[in-house]
């Protein structure tokens, strides 16, 4: 599973249709195998999501996110967790642990 996550001064980034880099994380069970940055320097909703189904991406944790590039994504299937915020490395193991889902970890 490809897991990506908007990137912007180390934490995720506040808004997703501005932002310029994904952190992308190969899952496998609760493990991550891979990672890379991938530059995200498209603009519109269609090519944004284009790009994310390009990558293999199956989730996107991102902040916030506008109807229009949130109902491109998930067209494309890819499951969304918008609204997230804080250290992308502690969102990451939040997401892996399942404490974003649950609602156990409350991000700053």
């Amino acid at each position: 599973m490809q897991v990506a996550l908007t990137v912007w001064e180390g934490r995720i980034s506040p808004l997703f249709d501005s932002t310029r880099m994904l952190l992308v994380a190969e899952v496998k069970g609760r493990r991550i195998t891979a990672r890379h940055y991938e530059p995200l320097d498209c603009d519109s909703a269609f090519s944004r999501a284009d790009r994310l189904n390009a990558l293999g991406v199956d989730v996107l944790i991102c902040g916030a996110i506008s109807d229009a590039f949130a109902d491109s994504i998930e067209a494309r299937g890819i499951k969304l967790v918008p609204f997230s915020s804080g250290e992308v490395e502690e969102v990451l193991k939040a997401y892996l642990t399942d404490d974003i889902a649950s609602g156990r970890y409350h991000m700053p």
